[in-house]
């Protein structure tokens, strides 16, 4: 069955860090969220993406044309799509789900952004396909989607590091998977993001180097990662993230209840020559 409904959605718990957060029943949420992360993430983003992608009109024809290349091997982990309901948790653009929907899924996408919704709703329309696309934060999310589950469900690129405490996240996908339902995760990986520094735009003069701490918890301050793709006189909007380690990461969701059915680190899939050995990505795959 393609989705089921159970109780209305309860009270969240915890707080994320890009006011993709949920509160406390009596409102006294753990005080870690930063207001300039939900400001960043409510900008302009539209604009960052035409930079990015180009017109939506454009894109959408390469998708039509190969939509399983944008997914970068997603598919290998999502299993069979076409027809089965899924959800794509902070699905930004919505690049990977229009290929998503182009390859037949049902796709319904969750995401703080107003801009993030735009594009990826013009790109849809461009794409000749369907997308649900509900602008809400995942550990808020609307009356709309209480007791939905969905088949298959997916976060990826720039997701864990958003959230303070990941239970609360965790939680929100089980409930929202099927019986039988998977969940896949891609994300950044922590030897690339915590432990090492990147410097150098050829191989030549590519340099990498051990600065960081593998274990630390501390905030860090970055730019928005779509901030590159702004004007260059735009002010680069400013996010705090919580870098976990992959342990943590693993931890949380079997804590959560879900099962582990596999763990993949990846090489660097943009380049064979930059940073060769070194884990770029991991995917988690997961089922209830």
């Amino acid at each position: 069955m393609a989705s089921e409904r159970d109780p209305p959605e309860r009270d969240r718990t915890g707080r994320d860090l890009t006011g993709r957060d949920g509160a406390e029943p009596d409102g006294a949420g753990r005080d870690t969220t930063e207001p300039s992360n939900d400001a960043a993430w409510r900008a302009a983003t539209a604009a960052a993406w035409r930079e990015r992608f180009g017109a939506p009109e454009a894109l959408a024809a390469e998708l039509r044309s190969r939509p399983l290349a944008r997914l970068a091997g997603l598919d290998m982990h999502l299993g069979p799509v076409a027809g089965r309901s899924l959800v794509h948790w902070m699905g930004s653009n919505g690049v990977k789900s229009v290929a998503l929907a182009l390859a037949g899924a049902r796709v319904t996408v969750v995401d703080l952004s107003p801009g993030n919704a735009d594009y990826a709703r013009e790109l849809a329309l461009a794409a000749r396909v369907p997308l649900e696309y509900v602008v809400a934060d995942v550990l808020r999310l609307p009356a709309e989607l209480a007791g939905r589950r969905f088949e298959l469900a997916l976060a990826e690129l720039g997701i864990v590091h958003y959230f303070a405490d990941l239970a609360p996240f965790v939680a929100v996908i089980a409930r929202h998977l099927a019986p039988g339902g998977r969940f896949v995760l891609r994300d950044f990986h922590p030897v690339a993001t915590k432990l090492l520094s990147f410097r150098g735009s050829t191989a030549k003069v590519r340099k990498v180097r051990v600065t960081g701490d593998y274990f630390a918890t501390e905030l860090v301050e970055e730019d928005a990662p779509f901030s590159k793709f702004l004007p260059a006189a735009a002010a680069a909007p400013r996010v705090k993230l919580r870098r976990w380690t992959l342990g943590e990461i693993v931890t949380a969701f079997a804590a959560g209840g879900l099962r582990v059915r596999s763990l993949s680190e990846e090489p660097n899939r943009s380049s064979e020559v930059f940073d060769r050995g070194i884990p770029k990505t991991f995917t988690l795959v997961l089922e209830v």
